[in-house]
């Protein structure tokens, strides 16, 4: 808000107010009144009339300039009424009681729509835990009879695909099952390729298991339904003969780079910028398997719920490596 503006806005009225002084010093020379006391009586007019403007002014342009200073500094935006200092003029007053109103009318949105989400993850979570029970006992059973390794897939496929369900409701909410740990990479890995033993088996894909003594901090549970989406993906597109899964871990100064190399089918250059993207399948992932395009952007989206690093290489036909990169310190570590 600057002089020019409020100037502007105040135009009509000043020039009614000259006009009718215009008026009134015709009647006064009509009267034969000196010029001086007409001149007198012109400043006794204009000059409270620009003083009241003045120190209107003033209030006004602190009010605004605050305003606009704070809304430029905010990052939370729609925290902006519970900083701003009250205005001291009318106008003022009312725009802030209507924001105010508004403001604690969106915050009681908010809470019945996150009272709403709560309930519906805890339906989510009980539903997958229920859903689990007896798809657990179906396997047990299976796995005692000479049953086609192809159901047992497509057991192990439903599984995994009900437990993407179950870390997707939750991560939103990281902060509230997020616990930091020191752990060993190796004790993570083996639990993952324990996982996925049978399928390593029936598909004769090797896994070779290179240094994984480093230890890190981050959440086990999380890292581990993380590192299990990827080599579910490097099983999933395996070559059918001579298939290879590399695992190993790279100490830095401050980090540790864990790499899962596989020499499957690879990923198209151009589909490597938005192999995270929620829903993206790529070429081959449409043509290749019935793929989702789920696994690795909720690979991506907990990651960065937990501050750790997630990319990929890839050369199609050749090799495709995906690097987590986690804090060696816990200092380094922020709070999701």
């Amino acid at each position: 808000m600057n002089i020019l503006s409020f100037s502007h806005e105040k135009l009509p009225f000043l020039l009614i107010n000259v006009v009718l002084f215009g008026l009134f010093s015709i009647i006064l020379w009509k009267i034969h009144i000196s010029f001086e006391m007409i001149l007198i009586v012109g400043l006794a007019w204009f000059a409270p009339l620009i003083i009241a403007y003045l120190l209107e002014y003033g209030k006004k342009r602190r009010y605004y300039q605050h305003l606009i200073d704070y809304q430029e500094s905010l990052d939370k935006k729609y925290l902006l009424p519970e900083i701003l200092e009250r205005p001291t003029f009318l106008e003022g007053a009312i725009v802030q009681d209507a924001i105010e109103i508004a403001y604690k009318q969106m915050h009681e949105h908010i809470n019945i729509y996150k009272r709403e989400q709560k309930d519906y993850q805890e339906y989510i979570e009980t539903w997958v835990h229920e859903i689990k029970t007896p798809l657990s006992s179906a396997k047990l059973i299976l796995n005692n009879r000479d049953i086609d390794y192809g159901v047992l897939q497509e057991l192990d496929r439903t599984e995994q695909f009900i437990e993407q369900v179950l870390y997707f409701a939750r991560s939103n909410n990281v902060s509230e099952d997020y616990l930091i740990s020191k752990f060993s990479l190796r004790e993570v890995v083996t639990r993952v390729a324990k996982k996925n033993a049978k399928d390593f088996i029936y598909k004769k894909i090797k896994l070779n298991l290179g240094e994984l003594n480093e230890m890190v901090y981050s959440d086990k549970k999380w890292v581990e339904f993380i590192l299990n989406q990827i080599v579910v993906n490097a099983i999933q597109y395996s070559k059918k003969a001579s298939s290879e899964i590399q695992i190993t871990s790279t100490p830095y100064d401050n980090k540790v780079v864990l790499q899962i190399k596989d020499n499957g089918i690879g990923i198209k250059k151009k589909d490597l910028p938005r192999v995270f993207d929620k829903g993206f399948t790529g070429e081959i992932g449409r043509t290749y398997s019935k793929s989702t395009g789920i696994g690795l952007y909720l690979c991506k989206r907990l990651a960065d719920k937990l501050n750790l690093g997630i990319s990929i290489e890839s050369k199609q036909n050749i090799h495709t490596t995906v690097f987590l990169v986690f804090p060696k310190n816990k200092s380094l570590l922020m709070e999701p």
